[in-house]
């Protein structure tokens, strides 16, 4: 992976078998349980998770991930934080957690090209992929088009 990455956290945690996970922002009412099901199996197996944790479904998996104790990866579509959001501090504390951004500081407004290149570092740091729903119309769906042979054969769904 040839690009220039910030990070905050245990870096050691990058050793981690890693499971990207990206999801559309509309998802049908079908995925919602299947993927809380899937992301309480992946806490409870103490799977190292990789994601942007910014769509709604996205945040409702860091919700379950936090309630166990495997390693969390978060990689932003923005610069990195200069203080870290209050609902982080205490798991960030516990050295269980990685944040991760491709961005400088001064990125603060997360526009789709920002989104775009976070989704793609999220495919190249992880060692598997998981997607729950691609919207055909939304930009995951654009990124998926243009992937690699080698990133789509990591790339799994629901």
């Amino acid at each position: 992976m040839k690009e220039d990455l910030e990070y905050l956290g245990d870096k050691d945690i990058l050793n981690n078998y890693k499971i990207g996970f990206l999801c559309s922002r509309k998802v049908p009412s079908s995925i919602i349980l299947k993927t809380y099901d899937w992301a309480i199996a992946q806490r409870d197996a103490g799977k190292c998770i990789v994601s942007g944790f910014h769509s709604k479904m996205e945040r409702d998996v860091l919700h379950y991930l936090l309630k166990g104790t495997q390693p969390i990866i978060i990689v932003l579509a923005r610069g990195m934080y200069e203080k870290l959001p209050q609902s982080l501090v205490k798991e960030f504390d516990k050295g269980r957690m990685l944040i991760i951004t491709p961005f400088k500081k001064y990125i603060r407004r997360i526009s789709e090209e920002e989104t775009y290149k976070r989704s793609e570092s999220i495919i190249r740091l992880s060692n598997e992929v998981v997607i729950p729903y691609v919207s055909p119309e939304g930009q995951l769906n654009k990124l998926l088009e243009n992937v690699s042979a080698d990133e789509r054969n990591k790339i799994h769904f629901l």
